[in-house]
């Protein structure tokens, strides 16, 4: 392998998504990474450690999922882009740090490849039953953005777009691939540095004297400065002022919580990716997610083979959850059909922003597995019916 100065690997490659990840970390500027092995993430970082010292960057193994958590934290405030990756019981540690970085709005990627619990549950086998624990693991009024990718190419420019991401709006973002699609492999093909869109750190600009470190300039996104740059500031977890000092008032609470809301919230529509396929006339609309997805093409392929008007929707974006895109839909169609690969998660979001306008019929599945197309076309006959 020989990668340009950026430490871009371009060409054509054929690669499994965990490592197409780790392409897209490099060629999104990521220098830092800390991690702890688990199945089926172990390979994201395997390769990063042999991948990221020729381009002047650093992973560590750290003793536990907790210290990677916090780890990758430091990292960002030294000037790195950075993140780590885990599966399910990993993840359920990293909580308590992933509210960190969402209260200190430290810019970091969290990459998720689920497989099946509870516990240690499945670990070589898929799932998608950490979704909502993306979105609400952490306590308290936060905001996540969370991509799912469908293949190893996804795996690579998604990562990209993770980072992006997490650098515009100073959040961390939840990367949620799944077993199949880390292990599965496929051509990727990887562009040039100068023709992937790389989103810089807000650093500011202003001087030592004027700078506040929470303080926002009208777009509701602090500028970042670094440890060792001669700024002073105090990142804490605790609710805090402009400064980044504790302040316990419930005024300053509100201006700050709502804030780490609304940063998020008011750029919905553009975080928002989905992929739309046959909506025009559809009568029932299949969404889903990760390999879901490419199970469900089969089972909508067949059901309009038999002349059933079926759609397709696609979640590439999970979180902030396109519910304008839903309830638009409801509004002139039949039904949904929600496969995943868990007992009910996202399918409650679908229920709820449909507002009872359209039925919704869950196809679950409790991982180990992926399912039988036939499951899901049977699902979307018998909402046809409806």
């Amino acid at each position: 392998m020989k990668a340009d100065p950026h430490g871009v690997l371009t060409g054509t490659h054929f690669i499994d998504g965990d490592h197409a990840c780790c392409e897209g970390a490099l060629a999104a500027g990521a220098r830092f990474a800390a991690g702890y092995p688990i199945t089926p993430s172990t390979e994201i970082v395997e390769r990063f450690a042999a991948r990221v010292p020729t381009v002047g960057g650093t992973f560590i193994q750290m003793e536990d999922e907790l210290a990677a958590s916090i780890a990758l934290q430091g990292g960002v405030w030294g000037g790195a882009k950075a993140f780590t990756v885990t599966s399910g019981p990993g993840f359920s540690l990293m909580m308590e740090h992933i509210g960190y970085a969402a209260m200190t709005e430290t810019p970091c990627v969290f990459v998720d490849v689920q497989r099946g619990g509870p516990s240690t549950g499945l670990p070589t086998l898929p799932a998608q039953a950490d979704m909502m624990q993306a979105r609400w693991g952490s306590h308290g009024d936060y905001q996540i953005i969370a991509l799912c990718p469908n293949s190893p190419q996804e795996c690579f420019d998604l990562t990209i777009r993770a980072f992006n991401f997490a650098e515009e709006f100073r959040v961390p973002v939840m990367f949620m691939m799944d077993e199949v699609v880390g292990h599965m492999t496929e051509k990727v093909v990887i562009p040039p540095a100068d023709q992937i869109e790389v989103t810089p750190r807000k650093h500011t600009r202003k001087s030592v004297e004027d700078y506040l470190p929470y303080g926002t300039n009208g777009d509701q996104v602090p500028e970042m400065a670094h440890a060792g740059e001669g700024y002073k500031f105090h990142v804490t977890g605790l609710t805090h002022d402009e400064r980044g000092y504790p302040n316990m008032t419930p005024a300053v609470q509100d201006k700050l919580v709502r804030r780490l809301q609304s940063k998020i919230q008011n750029a919905t529509e553009r975080i928002c990716l989905v992929e739309e396929d046959q909506l025009d006339d559809a009568e029932i609309v299949v969404i889903s997610y990760g390999i879901t997805s490419r199970v469900a093409q089969r089972a909508i392929d067949a059901a309009r083979s038999r002349g059933l008007r079926v759609g397709k929707l696609r979640l590439i974006t999970a979180w902030p959850f396109p519910e304008k895109i839903i309830a638009e839909l409801a509004a002139h169609i039949k039904a949904f059909v929600v496969p995943e690969l868990n007992l009910g998660q996202m399918v409650h979001e679908v229920e709820r922003a449909a507002h009872g306008k359209a039925k919704t019929y869950a196809v679950s599945h409790a991982g180990g597995g992926v399912h039988n197309p036939d499951e899901i076309l049977n699902a979307i006959v018998e909402a046809s019916r409806c």
